[in-house]
């Protein structure tokens, strides 16, 4: 059934509240594996608009399937990431690089068979775009695509027939120069957008205490501490280019350096994405255990300071701070009593009366 949405989840006509959702309906839900062929069409790209969907990419080219990719590129302009394209590739994608003066600015996803599907829609295959920028997308299924006479394999054809400057990249030639027109993820490390520089507001549960209050050296703490977060946490994290290396579900992470400031000291932590089991995201926050700092209910704020650095403090239940944040944790997640939100760090810096640090600063803070 064709539907509409307008995220971050502000109006839609049926199940799905965000780009994400739709992908996943589609991709995931209702896409045979190895049958047809998926599209992917975005004027920009990067690794975490697509770590949701690398290992459902591979496992459809690996059954037989195609995935086409088309992306926006250029040599002056952040357009698409190496590192994502480096990931399509090695999943078996073909990946097509389009570098012209009037950028490649279409946004289109879906999946081509004995019928095609289309979404439509103002996100970028990007974190951001996936989930908490406002975009809207609209879904076609069969029976529209067909009364419109929509055909992705002549949409694609279309593309590649034009005579724009279209570089089709290989991991067996890397000094090609389709590898030229692509940045690196890994070089954005010192200055963030303002859209970046916000805070998660995050409500603990006991899984995420369980550890932190059991007695020194007991069987309670056990385990490795970590608060989970919510599954659309994309946008706030670096690119998750670590995949695991052992046991058999998917999963991507990366690392931070975290400021603990109810602690007084910065130690180096593990963003993880469960992209083949439950599809959340957690922070680990070892030096918490055995220190009692928080209890279930409540809340952690986690600040973003720069692209790999980031603060985390616990706000007490009761408090005035409490009662003053809690009401930025709008999005209920998981179980029923945890909810997650964010919040600009200069609001933050005003409801708390505190001033987080540059990165200079940072930089200059304690090491455990």
């Amino acid at each position: 059934m064709s539907e509409f949405c307008l995220q971050p989840d502000v109006y839609r006509t049926g199940s799905c509240r965000n780009l994400l959702g739709l992908l996943e309906d589609i991709w995931i839900n209702r896409a045979p594996l190895g049958e047809g062929t998926f599209y992917i069409v975005s004027g920009f790209g990067n690794y975490n608009g697509g770590v949701r969907f690398f290992s459902t990419l591979k496992r459809h080219v690996d059954s037989g399937g195609r995935v086409e990719c088309f992306f926006g590129a250029g040599t002056s302009q952040r357009l698409t990431s190496y590192q994502l394209v480096e990931k399509l590739l090695s999943c078996g994608c073909d990946v097509h690089l389009i570098n012209r003066k009037q950028i490649f600015h279409t946004k289109c996803y879906g999946t081509g068979n004995s019928g095609d599907r289309l979404i439509v829609t103002s996100g970028n295959f990007t974190a951001n775009g996936m989930a908490h920028n406002v975009e809207s997308a609209l879904f076609l299924d069969y029976d529209l695509t067909r009364q419109i006479q929509f055909r992705w394999s002549e949409f694609a054809d279309s593309i590649l027939r034009q005579k724009w400057e279209i570089y089709t990249p290989s991991l067996s030639d890397l000094e090609s120069p389709a590898w030229k027109v692509v940045y690196d993820e890994r070089e954005e490390r010192i200055k963030i957008d303002d859209s970046q520089a916000v805070s998660m507001v995050v409500t603990l549960s006991h899984a995420d205490t369980a550890r932190i209050n059991a007695p020194l050296g007991s069987k309670a703490g056990l385990g490795t501490q970590y608060f989970w977060l919510s599954r659309d946490a994309y946008d706030f994290f670096p690119p998750l280019t670590i995949p695991n290396k052992r046991g058999i579900k998917d999963t991507y992470s990366c690392h931070i350096n975290l400021h603990y400031n109810d602690l007084g000291f910065v130690d180096q932590s593990t963003v993880t994405f469960e992209a083949g089991n439950n599809v959340d995201f957690r922070l680990r926050t070892s030096k918490y255990r055995y220190t009692h700092v928080a209890d279930r209910g409540d809340l952690a704020v986690i600040s973003r300071i720069s692209e790999y650095d980031y603060e985390i403090r616990i706000v007490r239940q009761g408090s005035d701070r409490y009662n003053a944040l809690s009401p930025f944790a709008t999005t209920f997640i998981g179980n029923r009593d945890k909810r997650l939100g964010f919040i600009p760090n200069e609001k933050l810096e005003s409801i708390l009366g505190i001033q987080l640090p540059t990165r200079k600063q940072f930089a200059q803070l304690p090491r455990a």
